[in-house]
């Protein structure tokens, strides 16, 4: 079966044009499906159908919801779209909106992503501020909610912090011991790894669990038996494509989670390729582009994008190779690092100058 990469492209433009209806209830989200596009685009290395003033608007956009702090309360980030930011002359009604302005960890990683993905160098970036505000919204069993209003914590959000910290080099007072022990507490019997302690073992929150310990420099605390037991759970996630977890059918977006996680193990090796490309391939929409969760079904942003990464994986020709842990194209992580170096050698002169003052 062929793989149509030129139709994709042009699925995930429209996205970044016009929402569909059905996507009317992802309106808070829209950075996230903003991301599925961009970095959907980056990794069919088609960025090239944005024009250079696409590319600014976009990134422009995206700086438009970053959440500058006011006062004592220092906690950085992006929100999701303009939902929240309601103009008001009445300054009680105006100070009463912006008590909801804090970022949203799922909205700050995705939002970054974009901006990396697009070759922004993140000069506009608080970086302290976000780094602040993924500290302030860890609870004390190392977990991480979403926003410091306080709502769902879980192994979603430990990886977003995760991710977050790792792309801005920095983790300031995040606690990483505390994070990888709540990570361990959540390996269930098989070791698949739950959303939430106590929970049944998941192929995303797996994912994020093994990510995060490698974005934050922790896989190592993990003993060989829990290593090969996470592996052996991982493999056997396979029928054809990969199943999210034990009895239940496959998924396009199982073909990246499963997979970069095996990746990021070393242990994809022990997978059937061919049989996961047909599987992948068998959800593809041949006359409008796009990927759907199962054959014959509604494809979207988020099966798309996690479909073609699953296809870089096993090598598809005109795809471009995915950083597991990360989530972004290698060339975009390259790219990343780069930003990290100068950051790096800015922070030195600036450590002489105090010296020498």
């Amino acid at each position: 079966m062929d793989f149509l990469p030129q139709k994709h492209a042009k699925y995930f433009s429209r996205f970044l044009n016009l929402l569909p209806a059905r996507l009317a209830s992802h309106d808070s989200t829209r950075v996230t499906i903003a991301f599925f596009s961009v970095c959907g685009l980056d990794i069919l290395d088609s960025l090239e159908l944005l024009t250079p003033t696409q590319r600014r608007n976009i990134i422009d956009w995206i700086y438009k919801y970053q959440v500058i702090p006011q006062g004592n309360l220092k906690c950085g980030g992006f929100q999701g779209s303009s939902t929240l930011s309601i103009k008001s002359d009445d300054p009680a009604k105006r100070a009463a909106v912006e008590a909801y302005h804090w970022g949203h960890l799922a909205m700050t990683y995705t939002g970054i992503a974009i901006l990396i993905s697009l070759g922004d160098n993140l000069s506009r970036l608080d970086r302290e501020a976000i780094v602040e505000g993924v500290a302030a919204v860890q609870r004390e069993d190392g977990s991480f909610s979403a926003s410091v209003e306080g709502n769902e914590q879980d192994m979603r959000f430990v990886y977003c912090a995760a991710a977050i910290c790792a792309m801005l080099n920095d983790w300031g007072s995040v606690d990483r011991r505390r994070m990888a022990q709540y990570i361990r507490d959540s390996i269930r019997y098989d070791y698949g790894v739950s959303q939430h302690k106590e929970m049944e073992g998941h192929g995303g929150t797996t994912f994020c669990a093994v990510a995060a310990l490698q974005l934050s420099d922790q896989l190592h605390i993990l003993p060989n038996r829990e290593l090969e037991g996470i592996k052996r759970w991982l493999v056997l996630r396979q029928s054809t494509g990969f199943q999210g977890r034990p009895n239940k059918t496959e998924d396009t977006c199982y073909s990246f989670w499963i997979a970069a996680t095996l990746k990021i193990l070393n242990a994809f090796h022990l997978t059937a390729f061919e049989e996961n490309r047909n599987f992948i391939l068998s959800t593809q929409n041949r006359i409008v582009g796009g990927f759907s969760k199962w054959p014959d079904f509604n494809t979207d942003p988020f099966h798309t994008y996690f479909g073609i990464c699953g296809l870089s994986f096993v090598d598809e020709p005109n795809v471009m190779e995915v950083m597991p842990s990360l989530n972004i194209s290698m060339r975009a992580y390259r790219r990343l690092k780069q930003l990290h170096e100068t950051w790096d050698i800015t922070q030195n002169i600036n450590d002489v100058r105090l010296n020498i003052d």
